[in-house]
């Protein structure tokens, strides 16, 4: 399991909000909600041009919260002991929200899908992120999951919570804590959480088009308690 350490949320129904607000991890009909036009997730080709933005979100979602109502999900759950997978990497633009779903007759081959599902563990989900956010990149799929793998393994998993055998309690604060130290430069507004049900389902990272992080565009919001603790479920 390469990188199963550090490896998707609260809602697997909008990819850009879906894995992160309410409770999944695996597939998400997109839901960045948090830095999007709900109207973008809608379906169909928009007239967002490819390549044009700005920077990225890259979506982190904890795997055991998802599993624990997708227990049926052989790809990601099952015991295989996944900490973080990635959700996407989402195009945004500095003044919020992001381009989705442009126009593009390409479709992810084979190859690439085997080789995404080593941090993004649902072909389901690698499809959908093509479709809602690689269209907009101005790459082939190829190239823009290769991109995706660059960026995942850019950003690091705090010691703590590569794998923990027991469920964790955290604050915000503790959690922002724990990926500046396991990531330097890494600063509080290049990030935000985002909880369900009093679990962590998601942390997001701004990063800029060399995938070095950076600070996020407008229109971001935490959805995590600000001062109470939360559980981060222990990998299954």
């Amino acid at each position: 399991m390469r990188r199963a350490a550090f490896v998707l949320a609260a809602v697997f129904a909008t990819c850009v909000a879906t894995p992160a607000l309410a409770r999944h991890s695996g597939f998400s009909k997109d839901s960045n909600k948090t830095s999007s036009d709900p109207s973008r997730h809608r379906g169909g080709a928009s007239d967002d041009v490819p390549g044009a933005y700005d920077y990225y979100l890259m979506a982190l979602s904890w795997s055991p919260t998802y599993c624990e109502t997708h227990v049926d999900d052989d790809e990601q759950c099952t015991h295989k002991g996944y900490g973080f997978v990635l959700h996407g990497l989402w195009p945004q633009y500095d003044n919020g929200g992001g381009p989705q779903r442009c126009a593009s007759d390409a479709e992810v081959d084979r190859k690439t899908v085997d080789a995404t599902l080593a941090f993004m563990p649902s072909r389901r989900l690698i499809n959908h992120e093509w479709g809602a956010h690689g269209t907009c990149s101005g790459m082939t799929p190829a190239e823009y999951f290769a991109t995706a793998d660059r960026a995942f393994a850019a950003v690091q998993a705090p010691s703590e919570l590569k794998a923990p055998k027991r469920d964790l309690t955290m604050t915000s604060d503790q959690l922002r804590g724990a990926f500046r130290r396991a990531n330097p430069g890494l600063a509080d507004n290049m990030m935000n959480l985002h909880c369900s049900k009093g679990e962590l389902v998601e942390v997001r990272v701004c990063l800029d088009k060399n995938l070095s992080p950076r600070a996020c565009g407008k229109r971001m919001r935490n959805a995590c308690p600000a001062q109470a603790t939360f559980t981060i479920p222990a990998s299954q």
